[in-house]
């Protein structure tokens, strides 16, 4: 949550880590589609520890998400 909140995305207090990835995602332009790739390159190659749960909400919402903007040329 506080890493998509440093890149200027509006994620609510208790929000789950698949509903934040959802919220991401939501109007996803080129902009933040290239935001959002480098902030998921830095969490998987870094040393930070993420919890299983955000390492899921990734894998399955966030990821797909940037392929498809990436295949439309994001």
């Amino acid at each position: 949550r506080e890493y998509l909140i440093a890149v200027g995305l509006e994620i609510p207090p208790q929000t789950t880590p698949v509903e934040a990835c959802e919220l991401a995602v939501r109007g996803l332009d080129d902009q933040r589609a290239r935001e959002l790739r480098h902030l998921v390159e830095q969490l998987l190659a870094g040393s930070a520890t993420l919890h299983p749960d955000v390492r899921e909400a990734i894998s399955h919402t966030l990821l797909p998400a940037l392929c498809e903007a990436a295949e439309r040329g994001g």
